[in-house]
């Protein structure tokens, strides 16, 4: 896991000099499993056992297909409480997910241009298109923790436990970059 981690930083930091700020941001490895903190390119932190959707990740993404998406998001939003305890909102569909789905004709244009407008006025995507929506990072809730330890169960958000989420909120703010691969 390292590896990869420490590979991805390496390109990032080559393509994207400016990168190397101390501004924090997350990678989820839906391989590994795990759900990393950056500050700049130091790890700050690794939680492990993380459960993403029930039908693991995907690029191409649809409403009810219970699959994580892969790519670069930012948290957008905040609910606290929330009946998963904590909920960090991503700006998914995003630009990329929208120019994707159209361009394999998973969406319509007048849906891309709902998409594209919302995201040029500052606001949250919407959530109803057939891409889906209302994913993010949050804790268990209720939910059943032995559960959370043996399987993938979202509907494609990123899961925590209650504990783990409470050590991550400090860092999880609007605007902090979310690599999902």
């Amino acid at each position: 896991m390292y590896t990869r981690l420490l590979v991805l930083i390496f390109c990032l930091f080559i393509s994207n000099p400016s990168s190397a700020h101390n501004h924090v941001w997350v990678i989820v490895d839906t391989k590994t499993s795990t759900l990393s903190v950056m500050k700049g390119r130091i790890i700050e932190a690794v939680f492990n056992g993380i459960a993403i959707g029930r039908f693991g990740a995907s690029k191409t993404r649809m409403m009810g297909d219970n699959r994580t998406p892969l790519g670069s998001f930012k948290i957008d939003r905040i609910k606290e409480p929330s009946r998963y305890y904590r909920f960090f909102g991503l700006d998914f569909p995003n630009r990329e997910a929208a120019d994707l789905a159209l361009a394999e004709n998973r969406i319509t244009k007048e849906t891309w241009q709902s998409i594209i407008h919302a995201i040029e006025a500052g606001r949250t995507p919407p959530q109803n298109t057939p891409l889906g929506g209302h994913l993010g990072i949050h804790g268990l809730g209720r939910a059943d923790q032995q559960v959370h330890g043996l399987y993938n169960w979202t509907n494609g958000c990123i899961a925590l436990t209650n504990t783990q989420i409470d050590q991550l909120s400090k860092w999880l703010k609007p605007g902090v970059t979310v690599e999902i691969w």
